[in-house]
């Protein structure tokens, strides 16, 4: 039976959530506090990453961690100012580590991202966004064995999981990209993976299509929810809205939305940023490319060279710190020597991240009228077709292709 039903976060996850909602005859309203893809969704390094099933947290990740903070170009940041406020979720996140939790994450994360490239298909077919996917390729690079011996936990993850890859030498680094310096020794390949030529232009260009198709957008900034007898109602500045069912995909902000329902998730946000170089390098590369020893990622995009770096924990209202990545630009150059590395402009932004790199999917435990679909870390972009598919699964009482249990919202003991 067709629904009135709200989705907060006009994001790539509340987006696909959209289509596939309202593909099913549902009455759809997508909200948010600002303008379409104004979050995380816009500054991402544009990749589909098929298959993917290594979490974050991995064994010795503590250790590596340790590493990396004592780095100069260290692509981790903690800001002391809110350790205290993460130091909880870095607790759940080391537990998530061991070998039992960290088997088990992968397998779950394997279980949505082996739809990634077929459920982007299915939701954008026989439209114009199809033509902004480029089957290019996820290619990481790595200057020393050593540094590609540090992938071998990841790689037996993938070859339990049965996802596809390619370990390539120089020569077939070289095949692949060029242009790179002839510096890296290994590479890493997963051929099925996509490319996103313009991730605002696919996100905005999901919204127009939703909205051409008789769904409503609207700017409103959800200040409080609550439930009563009449539905939901979301309370903003000058005006409430009522809906039968609110689905909250609205990011690094949904953990607020949820505590005010009851549901205390743990949910924290890995900053993210990102650097524009000029267009006219762009051409430089045919897919994006990793630098596994520097942790920054080249992606070739309509609107230039996009450098995407850093994972800092500094909460919501920190000021951004641009130095980080701007210390990378020669290691960029050193990486692809051709490039022009005048700065175009420069970003950050808030990955909604728990600590076991697993998304929120799924009803609230305190209401079946509210359904959540947040927290994809670093795979928003790989896993939001599949997540806005599952979504419209659920509130059509269908079966799922894969079981929930795992990405269920209340799996966080209280710590």
């Amino acid at each position: 039976m067709p629904s009135k039903i709200i989705i907060i976060g006009a994001g790539v996850v509340g987006a696909a959530s959209a289509l596939a909602l309202q593909k099913d005859g549902h009455d759809v309203i997508l909200v948010d506090r600002e303008a379409p893809c104004a979050g995380a969704s816009f500054g991402n390094a544009g990749a589909i990453v098929n298959g993917s099933c290594a979490p974050t947290a991995m064994p010795g990740i503590i250790f590596d961690a340790i590493r990396m903070l004592s780095k100069s170009n260290s692509p981790l940041t903690v800001h002391p100012a809110y350790f205290h406020r993460i130091l909880p979720w870095l607790m759940r996140f080391i537990l998530q580590s061991s070998s039992s939790n960290v088997n088990n994450n992968a397998k779950h994360l394997h279980g949505l991202s082996q739809y990634a490239v077929a459920s982007w298909h299915q939701l954008t077919e026989q439209t114009e966004l199809s033509s902004l996917f480029k089957q290019t390729g996820w290619l990481k690079v790595y200057e020393t064995e050593k540094s590609f011996d540090g992938t071998k936990k990841s790689r037996q993850l993938l070859d339990k999981m049965k996802t596809p890859y390619e370990v390539l030498d120089a020569s077939q680094i070289h095949d692949l990209e060029p242009n790179l310096a002839p510096i890296y020794k290994r590479g890493f390949f997963q051929k099925d993976s996509l490319s996103i030529t313009n991730p605002d232009r696919l996100v905005k260009g999901m919204v127009e299509l939703f909205v051409n198709r008789g769904g409503s957008y609207k700017q409103f900034a959800v200040n409080r929810i609550n439930r009563n007898s009449n539905g939901i109602e979301l309370i903003g500045s000058n005006e409430t809205l009522v809906t039968d069912k609110v689905v909250i995909a609205a990011g690094a902000w949904s953990r607020s939305l949820a505590k005010q329902l009851g549901d205390n998730i743990p949910l924290d946000t890995e900053r993210g940023y990102h650097l524009m170089l000029s267009e006219s390098t762009s051409s430089l590369l045919s897919r994006p490319v990793v630098s596994g020893d520097d942790s920054f990622v080249l992606t070739p995009m309509e609107t230039g060279m996009r450098m995407s770096a850093q994972i800092e924990f500094a909460g919501l209202d920190i000021a951004p710190d641009y130095s980080k990545i701007r210390k990378l630009l020669p290691e960029a150059k050193r990486m692809l020597p051709k490039i022009d590395i005048k700065e175009e402009s420069v970003w950050m932004g808030f990955r909604p991240s728990l600590p076991d790199s697993l998304p929120a999917l799924g009803f609230s435990p305190k209401s079946n009228n509210v359904l959540f679909a947040f927290g994809h870390q670093h795979l928003g972009m790989t896993l939001a077709a599949i997540t806005g598919l599952t979504v419209a699964d659920l509130v059509a009482n269908r079966k799922p292709p894969i079981a929930l249990s795992p990405y269920r919202p209340n799996r966080f003991l209280t710590l």
